[in-house]
């Protein structure tokens, strides 16, 4: 059940005045109360309000991730579309300087690519309903990005086509995909499919120049995220990605009859792992260093994965977060890599 901000105010009469300031900027530095959705009872009816300790619950805009305050701590809970939801402790974070780590997602921060990954997934839609010219709806777009592959056809499939399953989804996806990535890769395919974000080599070498280390994070699967990383870096004539980067990781490789899979459909955006394994095993900052990391990212999904990872956010305005109810979290929200510079400074 939904709440006005009315009477949330009144339902907080426990709380002094203090408390009622800062509960939302335990979230950011910047978050308000209307930049949530007040909610009594979490989706799982674990924690209602007012029950066991419980000040407060709200969740984001695309009702994937809810937070429940506590006198001395929040908890998250990550909603599952595929039946596997999680609570994680959420820490206050603060950017300290020097900065000594800059993680950075993939589609559509480093790589303007959302529109070409959510064109597959429009077609598998397509391909499930046998209706060609199907497409989704402008909507739809926090729930088709920044996800893992299994959580953007289970949505598809929940909204559009419920007698289908996953499974079958993810037989038209990759037949899609493998097809487009092999006439791209063959200069046959889409022209604008993998664009890097303006001004990105530059930032990247500025990044360098100053010995702070990158780690590139991204939800894809590997078999989709390379080839995006390669004919980036081709164009931006950077040479190889893996020598540049100081860590790179992926959502690793699908499971299918006949290969072996690795974990990475559970446990994407906006669960934290990705980020917090890049920052803590590739590029061997340890949790008490957290404030010197910062994430960059477009989407709403990788907004709450970063805070989740008990990192601050940076986000890129040309995603979803305000659309994905997730501007409440970000530390800044910038429009351009010049902007991102001056927050890091020297």
């Amino acid at each position: 059940m939904r709440l006005t901000i009315e009477r949330i105010i009144a339902s907080m009469k426990t709380t002094n005045d203090a408390d009622k300031l800062t509960m939302f900027r335990y979230l950011g530095p910047n978050a308000k109360i209307d930049d949530f959705e007040s909610i009594i009872s979490t989706s799982d009816g674990r924690f209602n309000r007012g029950a066991n300790g419980v000040k407060h619950i709200c969740r984001t805009g695309d009702e994937k991730v809810e937070f429940i305050f506590f006198d001395t701590h929040v908890l998250a809970y990550v909603k599952s579309a595929l039946g596997y939801p999680a609570y994680y402790p959420l820490k206050p974070v603060e950017i300290k300087k020097p900065v000594k780590a800059v993680l950075m997602d993939l589609d559509g921060t480093s790589v303007r690519s959302e529109k070409f990954w959510i064109w597959i997934i429009q077609m598998t839609v397509a391909s499930l309903l046998d209706k060609p010219d199907f497409e989704l709806c402008d909507d739809d777009s926090p729930f088709v990005s920044g996800h893992s592959v299994s959580e953007h056809l289970q949505y598809c499939i929940d909204k559009y086509c419920p007698d289908k399953t996953v499974e079958e989804a993810r037989e038209y996806y990759f037949k899609h995909t493998h097809h487009e990535m092999d006439e791209i890769m063959n200069g046959r395919g889409r022209t604008d499919a993998f664009i890097p974000a303006p001004g990105l080599k530059d930032f990247l070498y500025e990044l360098k120049s100053r010995k702070i280390k990158i780690g590139l994070v991204t939800s894809g699967l590997y078999e989709k995220a390379w080839p995006e990383i390669l004919s980036a870096f081709r164009t931006l004539d950077m040479g190889d990605p893996k020598d540049f980067y100081d860590a790179i990781i992926t959502a690793g490789f699908a499971m299918r009859k006949g290969q072996a899979g690795t974990l990475g459909e559970l446990s994407p955006k906006p669960h934290p792992w990705l980020y917090a394994e890049v920052c803590r095993v590739g590029l061997g900052i340890k949790p008490e260093d957290s404030g010197h990391v910062v994430g960059i990212e477009d989407s709403s999904a990788g907004a709450c994965s970063i805070r989740l990872a008990n990192f601050a956010v940076i986000g890129v305005t040309e995603g979803n977060i305000e659309q994905g109810g997730t501007l409440g979290l970000c530390h800044h929200y910038c429009s351009d890599f010049n902007q991102i510079l001056g927050i890091i400074g020297k």
